[in-house]
């Protein structure tokens, strides 16, 4: 049986050189990571002017940067004048400018060219034309967004839209206050496998009866191996003997002040394509952010966001944090044994999704489509 020949209940998966060939994930870099919008950086690790911190976005370093007008930036991580990398720290701050180590060339917070060796008597040297190259930044949810492409995509059509449609509606993620949220806990993963394998186990739940024993302990319906995600507006229910969204199922932390009964209880997870996984539950909010580096390896940082008070009472947040640092590490561990197999002949052709597991054909087609 070939897979073009399925019967109905299955579907055709992507074949196994999506995940393995580098000039296919160069394509991926090119058209997907640098032609949509990312999550690059949460907006309060740039508390004060001069503070930065640089990401990988498909090929490109970028430098974002809190100016000295306290409004975020964003540019490319590279001198104009011979290409060195500008910033090699991943954080920091500068009191008043980048300064290039190789040759000195000097840029504000705004990307300006403002002083180099000998520039006076060097007229051709703009200061303007031969500032930093900007990439579109703009702020939502507490985070700063960027996008390579000139012009970039619609936000509300590729980020926001995507939530709304996921929740069922404009305003849904408006309860959990996101902006006003504090950080409790940040997990870096470095996970040996593609990309895709990582999306595409976050969308399902076809595995959550085998691999997750704590989640399925405090979302039983999971068990039956339809995910949230399956359902527009649908939010997994906590069993009835659970009291909050712990390791344990024992009791969190209150209600956060904008989630109403109906969003009470429930566990709510959204994929914004390419390189977000939300999770809200209703006192704590976990967002992934994913970093593809090569064909095989991708960087996550998950971030645990509380309200403001629970953070700064110093209460202890082991519980809240264990019980998806495990989900997490269950995952990439299910990825990373995937991920050798995609270049065995046994998969040249591809696997097949089952019916719990068929939206995520769309993402595949998504990815087609990208490519052109």
């Amino acid at each position: 049986m070939t897979q073009t020949d399925l019967p109905g209940s299955l579907v055709p998966t992507l074949p196994g050189h999506f995940y393995t060939d580098p000039d296919l994930f160069g394509r991926e870099q090119r058209r997907i990571f640098e032609s949509m919008w990312c999550c690059a950086v949460r907006a309060a690790d740039l508390p004060r002017p001069g503070d930065f911190r640089t990401v990988q976005i498909g090929r490109e370093s970028v430098i974002v940067v809190r100016g000295r007008d306290g409004t975020p930036r964003a540019f490319l991580n590279v001198c104009r004048h011979r290409g060195a990398r500008l910033c090699v720290e991943e954080s920091g701050t500068v009191r008043r400018a980048f300064q290039c180590a190789y040759h000195a060339w000097t840029y504000g917070t705004d990307g300006k060219l403002v002083a180099a060796p000998n520039l006076t008597s060097m007229p051709d040297v703009d200061r303007a034309g031969y500032g930093l190259v900007p990439v579109h930044l703009r702020e939502w949810l507490g985070y700063a967004w960027v996008c390579l492409a000139d012009p970039p995509p619609s936000f509300v059509d590729t980020v926001a839209g995507t939530v709304a449609e996921r929740l069922g509606s404009d305003t849904a993620i408006d309860a959990y206050g996101l902006p006003g949220l504090e950080l409790g806990r940040r997990i870096r993963y470095d996970v040996a496998a593609n990309w895709k394998l990582i999306v595409e186990n976050f969308m399902e739940c076809y595995h959550c009866a085998t691999i997750h024993p704590e989640l399925t302990e405090v979302l039983p319906e999971f068990a039956g191996g339809y995910a949230a995600q399956y359902y527009v507006g649908h939010g997994a229910a906590f069993g009835p003997e659970v009291d909050g969204f712990t390791v344990d199922g024992g009791a969190g932390f209150d209600r956060l002040p904008g989630v109403g009964a109906d969003q009470d209880r429930r566990y709510y997870a959204i994929t914004v394509r390419p390189q977000v996984f939300l999770n809200l539950v209703p006192d704590h909010v976990i967002l992934h952010r994913m970093f593809p580096v090569a064909v095989d390896r991708t960087i996550v940082e998950c971030d645990w966001l509380y309200a403001p008070e629970v953070v700064g009472s110093g209460r202890d947040l082991s519980r809240s944090v264990e019980l998806f640092h495990r989900v997490n590490q269950q995952d990439f561990a299910a990825c990373e044994r995937c991920q050798p197999a995609m270049g065995s002949r046994a998969y040249a052709r591809g696997g097949v999704l089952v019916p719990s597991e068929h939206h995520i054909g769309r993402f595949h087609e998504w990815v087609l489509a990208a490519l052109g």
